[in-house]
């Protein structure tokens, strides 16, 4: 029996564009982990969603991620994009997910625009990036101390897995990614990174963010709620905004696929909420 794969882009601008595309499968009971890692090489995006309904739990999943080369813990954008296929297909007022990293609670909304759904995820945790990773990095990417902003520490930020921060000075920096892919990506295996995390902080309310993912065989995502929501924990942690607090992250505009996604932490609230806008791609 063949196993029906949708398609969905996940946080995409108010216009329908951009967005990072992502394989949902509904129903995934009967599938191993050999049969899911061949659905998502073979699909070819960044992450595949594979959802196991529980019996007798109504709107409640056992979710499992997979990436072209491995299985990752969680990834934000297949979440959203499943989401709104089950919401599209069976309305509910809230979803949950039962991750490898732990449970994720899932809300939609109908716009304008479109199906839009909200995340929350789990409690993030911020820590020192251990010796001998940092400098490595910086010369895999071509940068070098300098181009780092002091006011954003690098840190490793955790909201579901692990992603390296560094918080440049310049939207140039920025622009000007080529970097060693052999080199990054033996570097984020050995420390379980899912994405490096560049960012340039237009303002407190607006960063604009590009993603490496070469450790899963992935050149750059467009949109990564994953590290959105850690990115959140990341500026709570640090107290660079305050105990609630909300703000957007713009990603994939140096790719020509732009994307948009909405982040608030909420006092007393653990988790981080990540929300954006999903749309199938026409086959």
């Amino acid at each position: 029996m063949s196993t029906e794969v949708l398609r969905y882009a996940a946080f995409t601008t108010s216009d329908g564009r951009g967005g990072n595309p992502a394989g949902v499968v509904l129903d995934a009971d009967g599938l191993d982990a050999a049969a899911m890692q061949e659905i998502a090489a073979d699909l070819g995006y960044s992450e595949t969603a594979f959802l196991f309904p529980r019996d007798h739990e109504p709107n409640v999943y056992d979710v499992r991620f997979f990436a072209p080369r491995q299985e990752v813990p969680f990834c934000g954008h297949a979440t959203i994009a499943s989401g709104v296929a089950l919401v599209e297909r069976h309305p509910a007022a809230e979803l949950v997910f039962h991750t490898p990293a732990g449970l994720v609670t899932v809300n939609t909304e109908r716009t304008d625009h479109g199906l839009v759904a909200e995340l929350t995820s789990v409690s993030p945790r911020v820590r020192l990036a251990p010796p001998g990773l940092v400098g490595p990095v910086l010369r895999a990417l071509g940068w070098s101390p300098g181009d780092l902003d002091p006011d954003y520490p690098v840190r490793l930020a955790n909201a579901g897995s692990e992603h390296l921060v560094l918080v440049t000075r310049t939207r140039a920096r920025l622009a000007d990614l080529h970097y060693d892919f052999d080199a990054l990506a033996a570097l984020m295996q050995e420390h379980e990174l899912i994405t490096v995390l560049l960012v340039w902080p237009e303002g407190r309310k607006l960063f604009h963010a590009r993603n490496p993912f070469a450790g899963s065989g992935v050149v750059e995502d467009p949109a990564t709620g994953a590290a959105a929501a850690a990115f959140g924990g990341y500026l709570r942690d640090l107290h660079i905004i305050g105990a609630s607090a909300e703000f957007t992250i713009c990603q994939g505009v140096d790719m020509g696929r732009p994307s948009r996604i909405d982040v608030s932490v909420l006092r007393g609230e653990p988790g981080v909420r990540v929300r954006g806008a999903a749309s199938a791609i026409p086959a």
